[in-house]
């Protein structure tokens, strides 16, 4: 027989079917047990009537089944297996689990499931962040291509940082020193001038932050994005908009299953509102008596001032435009109209920043200036540099941590929830 999943079930009452999966749970009754049967898709329940069997297995056990589906309310799915033959395909080895992974919530704290990451991950509702987490990037995917971006893969090991300061991990690179890639910035620009026009990636950055907080890890997937022949910055910000509300109805076709086990219901997006961040900085003082950094707002002004906006524009995103060139990278376009301000922003989603992006300096002697003057010798840019000699276009990208979007949509707590191996300030295994 050709193996069933456990989803499709419903359609095969009164069928001889074949699954395999994971023992779940188990309820003994002496002659008979009720046995949970887990795979990917799902959980069933199992009728096991041969009393050896029974005592032989083990919660976890790896297992394959065969049997006829009948009709039950009562049980997962709407019906259970009324079981034939089962064989154990993989044993188990240990006298306890690390914790126990079949309860309404696991009683562990966070730093010891993250110990035994592949034990927790059975659990359907741990799995379940993690398949929208890949349906974010296919909607990302999809949504570019269907304006024309092209696909790269660039480099992570750099001899340069994009964002420079200290915030750089150095590898031994044969004979001399590298780094880990920031962010694909210097790269994606460099695309646009090689004739590409518009690209993205989906890709690893590192930063050696010295932060160990609930937003913070020190690798992640960024989602980066960069168009060339742009207007201004606001053609960015529209085209993120964009996505927001294609990415929300795609996870509400693909995913409505997964967004039931936390409760979530993703809503229309209204406009999103871009706000200065001077206009910003104003209301938080003058509604919440709360001063911000120079040319910045911090973790708590984010949370207070999505409140606001929320209260105000009935949206959990806003975007926050205008930011100091002081507090932006060497190649963020000065603004027209408001001196030492930069064509950048910033979007903030329920507290959180998730996004910075902004309009690029195309000129290459306007670059080099720069680069100067954020104290930096143009020599050491060469490579990247080279490319604005030849008619770089009016350019502007963004880029989106994709550990952070997903825990704002599932209201999770840390960050490392949303992470599949998390690698922060204390964390290098498993």
């Amino acid at each position: 027989m050709k193996r069933v999943w456990i989803r499709e079930l419903a359609e095969k009452k009164e069928q001889e079917v074949l699954l395999k999966g994971w023992i779940y749970k188990m309820k003994s009754f002496g002659k008979f047990a009720f046995v949970f049967l887990r795979d990917k898709t799902g959980i069933v329940q199992l009728v096991v009537e041969d009393e050896e069997l029974i005592k032989e297995l083990k919660l976890e056990m790896a297992v394959t089944i065969e049997g006829t589906v009948f009709k039950n309310e009562r049980a997962p799915e709407g019906v259970e297996i009324r079981v034939r033959t089962m064989e154990i395909l993989g044993k188990t080895y240990y006298e306890l689990l690390p914790f126990s992974i079949n309860q309404r919530e696991i009683n562990a704290a966070l730093e010891t499931q993250l110990d035994h990451r592949t034990i927790g991950l059975r659990r359907p509702d741990k799995r379940a962040v993690f398949k929208i987490q890949g349906e974010i990037v296919e909607a990302f995917r999809t949504y570019l291509r269907g304006y024309g971006f092209s696909e790269i893969h660039t480099p992570k090991i750099v001899a340069s940082g994009t964002e420079g300061g200290s915030e750089l991990f150095t590898v031994n690179y044969f004979e001399t020193r590298a780094f880990l890639a920031q962010s694909p910035q210097f790269y994606k620009q460099m695309m646009v001038g090689a004739g590409f026009e518009s690209v993205f990636e989906v890709g690893h950055a590192y930063r050696a932050e010295l932060h160990n907080t609930w937003r913070h890890l020190n690798e992640y997937v960024s989602l980066d994005v960069e168009m060339g022949f742009i207007e201004d910055e606001n053609d960015l910000m529209d085209l993120e908009e964009g996505f927001m509300r294609f990415l929300f109805q795609h996870l509400n076709n693909t995913c409505s299953r997964e967004l039931e086990m936390f409760g979530i219901v993703l809503p229309e997006i209204p406009k999103i509102p871009r706000i200065p961040l001077g206009e910003v900085q104003r209301i938080l003082l003058e509604e919440y008596d709360k001063k911000s950094p120079i040319g910045n707002i911090d973790a708590e002004g984010e949370i207070l001032f999505s409140k606001y906006v929320k209260e105000k524009y009935q949206s959990d995103f806003v975007f926050l435009t205008k930011y100091p060139a002081a507090k932006r990278p060497m190649y963020a376009m000065p603004d027209d109209e408001l001196i030492g301000m930069t064509k950048s922003f910033d979007l903030i989603y329920k507290g959180l920043e998730i996004t910075t992006g902004g309009q690029r300096i195309h000129d290459y002697e306007m670059l080099k200036q720069n680069i100067i003057k954020f104290g930096a010798n143009p020599d050491d840019f060469d490579f990247y540099l080279e490319s604005f000699k030849y008619g770089m276009p009016p350019h502007g990208g963004f880029a989106i941590g994709l550990e952070r979007i997903t825990m704002k949509i599932l209201d999770l707590e840390n960050i490392r929830e949303s992470t599949l191996f998390p690698r922060d300030l204390n964390r290098i295994v498993p």
